[in-house]
């Protein structure tokens, strides 16, 4: 009675429920404050918040590197980073690698993705960076790389190894950069601050931002 009554308040209505089984139950939600997002495990994981922390770490990028022609996002989901990136360089090709499709179908009906000039990979993302031959496009190289491999609110454990990492790096075109998204509150700035550490072995510089209350690693070569 009260969530109703909450969900009244806030103008918060449930679009969708989806099992996916990678992600569990996913929840498309429309609210005043955020608009059209996709809830896991209580946290958003496109659209919503997480489309204010990229559209803060894109225009960074945009900044000080207005030519990006080439993108691969790992954890492409509901294609906020895409629709972000084709907003800021329209003319700019993607690969987006998700191991999730139920995620990606509900951005495409729910988010508005439009998947041009897209390519979609459906592979685990660990697998797509170290296995160069395992999947099309994993040879190639990017501008931009943009990282956000959530599950929930956890970041595998295996993406966080020098082997990925240094794989992610080596994926680099020549002055490119790689956007690492983590979250960065409570218990989970530990693990964030860690895997800073893990990156500053691997790239020539680091530089943390911190929109919300998560916390983007922009990392060069």
């Amino acid at each position: 009675m009260m969530d109703g009554f909450m969900d009244f308040l806030i103008g918060r209505k449930v679009l969708a429920e989806k099992e996916s089984q990678v992600n569990g139950k996913l929840t498309v939600v429309r609210d005043l404050a955020w608009g059209t997002h996709i809830i896991s495990g209580k946290i958003t994981q496109s659209g919503g918040v997480a489309r204010t922390v990229w559209k803060t770490a894109l225009k960074k990028v945009d900044r000080e590197r207005p030519k990006v022609k080439s993108c691969l996002i790992l954890g492409l989901g509901g294609g906020t980073i895409a629709t972000l990136a084709k907003q800021l360089w329209p003319n700019i090709k993607i690969v987006g690698v998700d191991i999730d499709p139920v995620m990606i179908k509900l951005g495409q009906k729910y988010l508005d993705f439009d998947t041009e000039n897209v390519t979609i990979v459906i592979a685990d993302a660990y697998h797509f960076c170290t296995d160069f031959k395992s999947e099309p496009h994993a040879d190639d190289t990017y501008d931009l790389i943009c990282v956000d491999t959530y599950i929930g609110d956890e970041y595998p454990k295996k993406l966080e190894n020098r082997k990925f990492v240094s794989s992610v790096c080596g994926k680099l075109a020549k002055g490119g950069i790689v956007c690492f998204n983590r979250l960065y509150y409570s218990e989970k700035r530990r693990g964030a601050d860690q895997f800073e550490e893990q990156l500053r072995g691997v790239f020539s510089k680091v530089e943390p931002v911190r929109p919300e209350a998560n916390i983007i690693y922009f990392c060069e070569a």
